[in-house]
């Protein structure tokens, strides 16, 4: 499959962010309705979840989808630097303001100045960054590190975080007045194993993913992986699933994902499906012989070779579940 001269692949539109921004489930819809509204306020956002759960997708739906849209959206992530190193990507600073200071930087809360500023892991910032940024939030200026003379910001701020800020307040590790003034309207990303009915739409988006970065023909997934997927209980939520999806294109030869193709982590689960009933072990085995023959163009031989049994063993089966052929 070609690509034109931007390098997005013929046959594929990019994709946007409500495409993105997958939710069918019902918890989801209600998600997604609700921050639509949000996004039209000014209001500082704080989002709360499990970590995969989503929290930088539903903060880029926020910004796309107020009138700050046009803007710069500023995704930060507050665990990954120390905290001196930190203060300068975050606030700024002038040139000489330390060693190695050799000319002046804007930071993040100055780059998203009309846009919006997304503060992943906001629990993690220390108790001197917590006073630099609650000054910020109450008086638009940011003051950068080596300078005296306060700058005007206009921002939208949303944060999240997977810690219980609350407990943090009443142990001293995060300042109530930076708490109360980010509580203001307050969103939870359900975790994966409560959005059964997002399983199998977001796992063939992240195969159009795949298919589009590799510009390969989109893999379907077989019907005994998706019960696999259906069956999981995601404990790394939506970025586990992307992971498994990307690993099964990988190693998948065929044009569909076989079972041989996830994890063995998921191969092996037994957990019940995430709203589903349990299949009995008749269903099970009806499943595995019709995949079987699928796989062989419904040569008996080859299906019963694969599946480790002899063709009398099949054909007694066959008629025992009721399955039908289809030459």
């Amino acid at each position: 499959m070609s690509t034109n001269g931007a390098g997005v692949k013929a046959g594929f539109e990019p994709l946007n962010l409500t495409e993105r921004f997958v939710s069918e489930s019902a918890p989801m819809i209600e998600l997604k309705r609700v921050a639509a509204g949000i996004a039209q306020r000014q209001s500082t956002v704080m989002l709360l979840g499990e970590t995969g759960t989503g929290k930088e997708m539903l903060a880029r739906f926020i910004h796309e989808s107020s009138q700050r849209a046009d803007k710069t959206f500023i995704p930060v992530d507050c665990s990954s630097l120390s905290d001196t190193l930190f203060e300068s990507e975050l606030f700024g600073h002038v040139k000489g303001a330390f060693t190695g200071a050799t000319r002046d930087s804007l930071g993040f809360i100055r780059a998203a100045d009309t846009g919006t500023l997304f503060l992943d892991e906001i629990g993690e910032l220390s108790l001197q960054l917590q006073s630099k940024l609650l000054r910020v939030l109450q008086e638009k200026v940011v003051v950068p590190v080596g300078d005296t003379k306060p700058r005007p910001v206009d921002l939208r701020v949303v944060t999240a975080t997977n810690r219980d800020l609350e407990a943090m307040v009443r142990q001293g590790t995060f300042r109530q007045d930076l708490f109360f003034r980010l509580n203001v309207v307050v969103l939870k990303t359900p975790p994966l194993r409560e959005r059964a009915a997002d399983v199998l739409p977001l796992a063939n988006y992240f195969l159009r993913v795949q298919s589009e970065l590799y510009t390969e023909p989109l893999k379907t997934i077989s019907s005994q992986v998706a019960q696999v997927l259906q069956c999981y209980p995601w404990p790394g939520n939506v970025r586990e699933l992307a992971n498994v999806m990307e690993h099964a294109h990988v190693l998948a030869s065929a044009e569909s994902i076989e079972l041989s193709d996830i994890p063995l982590r998921l191969q092996t689960s037994t957990a019940k499906p995430l709203g589903i009933d349990v299949l009995s072990l008749e269903d099970v085995e009806r499943q595995t012989i019709a995949t079987a023959l699928k796989r062989a163009n419904y040569n008996k031989a080859l299906a019963s070779r694969l599946l480790g049994i002899n063709i009398q063993r099949l054909n007694r089966r066959i008629i025992r579940l009721g399955i039908q052929l289809h030459q």
